[in-house]
């Protein structure tokens, strides 16, 4: 039976590319939604019955699952299971995140859905990959354990208290990885028409992300302390309480560095011997580090952030307040670039978000729709991949699938106001 082609808008550098995913909360379904701002025709997959728990926050949800298709059937029974695999037919990468290899052990393996798409990418997502050690591979892990397991989160804290990095960064950088490498295999799958299976496992994501400083502790450096609201070792580099609120220093450079110590009042250590003038970093371990951290956070406490942020940065010093939340939405420089957008949901309620990101020139991301209600968009993707209206009918009425059509006016067909 002829499958026939989507009715998402044309447009974005994915224009063409179709993603199936199989997924609940972050990590996957966030690299799928980037895929799909960015054009790609994405098919979610839920499960009937309770649909994906991002549902159960209250705003978030309405711009991780924006673009995106709903389609409500379990892939493992073996109905389900055959649906499954005719929506990969016409897929370019298919994702799902489980613990470990729960989809191979539930009979859905690379090599199944290869004989049904043989240039098919396929993404497992997963806390500790799809093989090593059985009793680490099929546990049970979110952000915070896989942090915990990477010796990500023990960079995090002070010396007395590790502290978890937030919100979610493990899940959030394993989206990015996702996105990477899914479309780094489909560039070589289509070159050479055979897919390719990559194994995501978070806590490889973080150990990678938090190699800066494990790496000298590979080759024979002891591991740094935590840090706190400072650098593991260096000065001026943190967060510094001003008169009104923080500010975030990075002092670096030789000339930055200069300009620090003569304002600071520490002007007699440049050019001698511990801090020459070609000095770079003014390192913790120097003879003066201390007095230069107690000096600078005696100078920023005498100082507005505002003020004091726009001194440094005039001298090529990088400087930034830390902004609250209101703060950052009353930037100008976020409303020039589009960076919060407002939309409006199922219902028509307007809702506010992160708007599209990078800013592409000449294939532009968009906003086409609002998340889909549970199982909406079935009948239609189900069609696309060939049933006839007599099988989705029929599908519906034995469980299989939760059949819900998409009203008129939010058919894929159709684009809702852009943000």
């Amino acid at each position: 039976m002829e499958t026939r082609k989507s009715a998402v808008p044309a447009f974005g550098v994915l224009e063409g590319v179709k993603v199936v995913y199989s997924a609940i909360e972050i990590a996957a379904p966030s690299a799928a939604a980037l895929m799909a701002e960015w054009g790609a025709d994405v098919v979610w997959i839920e499960n009937p019955r309770t649909g994906d728990s991002m549902r159960d926050t209250s705003y978030v949800k309405e711009t991780e699952r924006r673009n995106q298709r709903s389609v409500a059937l379990n892939p493992f029974n073996e109905e389900g299971r055959s649906i499954l695999l005719r929506l990969i037919e016409g897929a370019d990468i298919f994702i799902e995140s489980s613990k470990g290899p729960v989809y191979a052990q539930r009979g859905i393996t690379d090599e199944l859905l290869w004989q049904h798409n043989p240039a098919l990418v396929i993404v497992h997502v997963s806390g500790y990959g799809q093989y090593g050690v059985p009793e680490r591979v099929n546990r049970a892990a979110y952000d915070l354990t896989v942090q915990a397991y990477s010796g990500y989160l023990a960079q995090n804290g002070t010396p007395d208290q590790p502290m978890a990095a937030c919100p979610y960064v493990g899940d959030y950088f394993t989206s990015l990885m996702v996105v990477g490498s899914a479309l780094a295999a489909l560039q070589k799958a289509r070159g050479t028409g055979r897919g390719e299976s990559v194994d995501v496992a978070m806590y490889e994501v973080l150990l990678r992300i938090g190699s800066y400083y494990m790496v000298d502790y590979l080759n024979g450096v002891p591991a740094y302390p935590r840090p706190g609201a400072r650098h593991q070792n260096l000065c001026a580099i943190g967060e510094y309480k001003c008169e009104d609120g923080f500010i975030g220093l990075c002092v670096y450079g030789v000339k930055q560095n200069k300009y620090l110590l003569e304002r600071i009042g520490l002007g007699d250590l440049w050019g001698t011997e511990a801090y020459p003038e070609d000095t770079s970093a003014l390192w913790l371990n120097g003879p003066s580090a201390g007095l230069i951290e107690r000096k600078l956070d005696e100078f920023c406490l005498t100082q507005k952030v505002a003020d004091l942020e726009k001194e440094f940065s005039d001298v090529g010093i990088a400087a930034n307040a830390v902004l609250e939340f209101d703060q950052v939405v009353a930037e100008e420089h976020l409303a020039r670039r589009e960076a919060i957008v407002e939309w409006r949901t199922l219902d028509g309620d307007p809702v506010k978000g992160v708007g599209i990101f990078p800013k592409f020139k000449n294939n532009p991301g968009r906003i086409w729709r609002p998340m889909p209600s549970l199982g909406m968009d079935t009948d239609v993707v189900l069609a696309e991949a060939g049933y006839s209206s007599e099988e989705i009918e029929s599908l519906g009425s034995r469980g299989v699938i939760k059949s819900s059509q998409a009203p008129s006016e939010l058919r894929p067909d159709s684009t809702p106001a852009k943000a």
